[in-house]
């Protein structure tokens, strides 16, 4: 009998959330999504060695103080791992905007072209990549001004009905909501056990796939932070979903048959929500486990963003002694 993961394939673009070089080119996964986290995992492995190295010989033939080098090697490193991905998939690679950047419209706009600038320097053009920018007001807004000039982008870190409706009016060309983060809040509030079926990660992405099919929404809806299979079974049929290795080889295991779940056709009729920034602020204020996820999220990508500089800061000072 063909796997679930093949038969997921069916019916649902399936892209891997990692930098592992060696599972992507086993797997074969159509995109790859990456992000602090997994760029810092990426380059300490031996892979990765040699660029580090490269990465670190660059930086000090580069003006500047210590730390302005060791961001600037940082943000080539996660190039590297970036462009060592779109020479496995066929499709896209997602690269994140700093998080220190996520309430900072201009910042993130001009950050998101030094990554489309090198990744056009080693011959990858803008349509193999996603901008990844924080589902804040102002990386929503900075998404906008990027879908305008016809540089795509992935809105991470969401949460809630009123991300995903904002993401839409801003004509995103992917949302990520996060399954797995929200089922976590849940589990820690509620002190409660669920099922793949009453998961509120699994229900808020149902809730936001069929609002987008039922308005003509484009923005394709890409499942995220997954936790077991059973939330990514629950949401077979998904425009996209990005799956660790470890799930994708629970489901390159499992057998059985995987009953779709969600289709472009199937939607039940609701009515648009006009949004602007006041009502924007007001629902995620009023979204208790999106507000916190959302503000824990960015820290925690914050935290690995500044690990991979110290390490290169510590790759550098090693280098010149």
């Amino acid at each position: 009998m063909t796997s679930k993961l093949e038969q997921l394939r069916s019916m649902t673009t399936v892209v891997a959330d990692t930098g592992d070089i060696e599972a992507v080119a086993r797997l074969k996964p159509v995109d790859c999504t990456t992000n602090p986290s997994i760029v810092l995992k990426a380059i300490g492995t031996s892979i990765f060695a040699d660029k580090v190295k490269e990465g670190v010989a660059w930086g000090r033939k580069q003006g500047g103080n210590n730390e302005a080098i060791a961001v600037a090697v940082a943000d080539r490193l996660a190039i590297d791992v970036g462009a060592a991905l779109a020479g496995i998939v066929p499709g896209r690679v997602s690269t994140e905007v700093d998080a220190d950047l996520s309430f900072d419209t201009e910042a993130s706009i001009k950050k998101a072209h030094d990554i489309i600038a090198a990744y056009k320097a080693r011959g990858i053009e803008r349509e193999r990549i996603l901008i990844k920018l924080a589902s804040t007001w102002e990386g929503i807004k900075a998404a906008e001004v990027l879908q305008a000039e016809g540089i795509d982008c992935n809105l991470t870190l969401l949460f809630s009905h009123a991300q995903a409706v904002a993401c839409a009016d801003a004509k995103a060309f992917l949302i990520s909501p996060f399954v797995g983060r929200i089922l976590d809040w849940y589990k820690k509030s509620t002190g409660q056990d669920y099922t793949a079926e009453t998961d509120p990660g699994v229900v808020s992405v149902r809730s936001i796939y069929n609002y987008y099919k039922a308005n003509g929404i484009s923005t394709i809806v890409m499942g995220a932070s997954f936790r077991n299979t059973g939330e990514i079974e629950a949401l077979a049929g998904c425009d996209r979903l990005t799956i660790a290795p470890n799930l994708l080889d629970e489901l390159d295991k499992a057998e059985g048959t995987l009953e779709r779940k969600l289709s472009p056709e199937k939607f039940e009729a609701v009515a648009p929500i006009k949004m602007d920034e006041k009502t924007f602020r007001w629902m995620l204020n009023e979204d208790q486990m999106a507000a916190e996820k959302l503000s824990d999220g960015i820290r925690l990508f914050n935290k690995d963003l500044i690990a991979l500089r110290n390490l290169v800061s510590k790759e550098l000072q090693l280098a010149a002694a």
